[in-house]
Parts: structure tokens; C-alpha cells; sequence
């Protein structure tokens, strides 16, 4: 019996002496608020470099980006949209004049807050469908071959439906948008977007008649601030119709 109690106390002795196996805790330090801050403006001067080295080929892919253009083919109808009317206008009566199609449609905008009153007082104000048609026919284009309509379009998306309609009442096949450079990606989706449950052929055409240029756009205020408008009206349309 003692022999035994003696065993028991000599092996309780030996493990007492055993090491503590328990986990260790890493005793890393943490770093401090001014570490941190000297990350992070480490940080910002790597970003600064990288913009300053890359910064001309990334707004040249930004500018390029916005920009979409398919070989025209013979087509039903050329789509003039509304807004730009000079650069736009020329384009139309130029794809009018090759023989790219054999009408064009242009859209009413929405009339300006103030038309009503002008009007009710007797002065005449053009509406932007009156200037474009004007601009048309002293292009070459005859007024036979200018589509138009009544209802007024506030957005692309409502003129593409608008010449959704067209379309499917007169059985046309295929037909070329011309519009802005910035404005022809975002265009193109709208209207594949519309006539998604159609087989009709939509081909964008940019108008070479603007003075927006990729290389250098963020040289001129006017196409800063309608580069930042139209990616924001991209991500809204995608948001809300595209998606």
C-alpha cells in the first residue's frame, strides 16, 4: 500500500515538472496611429505616381470607352436623336446622302418651361424638331423623306421606344442611330434594350462632327463636364433599364 501511495506521489511529482503546453498567444505589436498614418500616405504617393505615369492612357480609355461604332450597312432608317443638332444633323444628311437609308426619323424633345406663355402672348419660339428638319432640308435632304412626330420624348430610352412603335407599324428591318461619340454606347444599349423581343438590326453611328476626341478630352471644360454627365446617365440606365 505505501509502495503504491509512494509510486502516485513520484509520478504527480514528474508532471508538475512538464512544461506548460497551452497555446502561446503571438506577441506581435500593434501599430500605432502615427504607423498608420505613414501607410497611408505611403499609400497615396504610390496611387499619385502610378496616375501621373498612367494618367493619359487612362482618360484616353475612359474617353474611348463612351465611344461605340459599327460599319454602317444599308439600312431602313437613319435615327437622328434629339439634342446636338448641328453635329447630328450633318451626320444624318451625310448617311442620307450615300444612300444608307432612305428616311430619317427625328424625335419632338419636350418643350421648355415658359413655351405655353410664350406662345398664349404671340411669340413664336422654334421648337429643336423645327431647327433639325430646317437643317435637313437645306442639306439636301427632302421633307418627303424626314420622319417626325408629335409626342414629345424627355430621355432616350422614351425615343427609343418611340421608334420601337415605328418600326413595327411600317415592318422596317434595320436602322442606324446617329448621335453624339459619348452618347453612342449608352444609345446602342438603349435600343437593344428596347427591341430585345425584336430581330431588327441596330447599328451605331457616331457623327464625325464633333469636336469630342479621345486623346484629349480632358483639355476642353465642355467635355469634362459631359464625359462626367454621360457616366452617370450610363449608370443610371444601366440601374434602371439595362440590368
Amino acid at each position: 500500500m505505501w509502495g503504491n501511495q509512494k509510486k502516485e506521489d513520484e509520478k504527480l511529482g514528474q508532471e508538475s515538472t512538464l512544461p506548460d503546453m497551452g497555446p502561446i498567444e503571438p506577441q506581435g505589436a500593434k501599430l500605432s496611429k502615427a504607423s498608420y498614418f505613414r501607410w497611408l500616405i505611403f499609400a497615396v504617393v504610390i496611387i499619385y505616381i502610378l496616375l501621373t505615369a498612367y494618367r493619359v492612357p487612362v482618360l484616353m480609355h475612359i474617353g474611348k470607352y463612351l465611344i461605340l461604332e459599327h460599319t454602317p450597312q444599308k439600312s431602313d432608317l437613319i435615327v437622328c436623336l434629339a439634342g446636338g443638332n448641328i453635329e447630328r444633323g450633318l451626320a444624318a444628311a451625310e448617311s442620307f446622302q450615300k444612300g444608307l437609308a432612305p428616311r430619317i426619323f427625328v424625335a419632338r424633345e419636350e418643350l421648355p418651361d415658359g413655351v405655353e406663355l410664350l406662345k398664349r402672348r404671340g411669340v413664336e419660339y422654334p421648337e429643336t424638331i423645327d431647327l433639325m428638319v430646317g437643317l435637313l432640308q437645306r442639306l439636301g435632304v427632302p421633307r418627303s423623306a424626314i420622319l417626325t412626330s408629335e409626342k414629345p420624348v424627355g430621355s432616350t430610352f422614351e425615343e427609343a421606344g418611340l421608334v420601337k412603335e415605328l418600326v413595327m407599324r411600317n415592318h422596317y428591318r434595320s436602322l442606324i442611330i446617329v448621335t453624339s461619340p459619348t452618347h453612342s454606347r449608352r444609345a446602342w444599349l438603349t435600343f437593344m434594350k428596347v427591341f430585345e423581343d425584336q430581330s431588327a438590326r441596330i447599328e451605331a453611328l457616331p457623327t464625325p462632327y464633333s469636336g469630342f476626341r479621345p486623346e484629349d478630352w480632358w483639355r476642353k471644360r465642355k467635355y469634362v463636364r459631359e464625359v462626367i454627365l454621360e457616366y452617370q446617365k450610363l449608370t443610371y440606365y444601366a440601374l434602371k433599364y439595362l440590368w
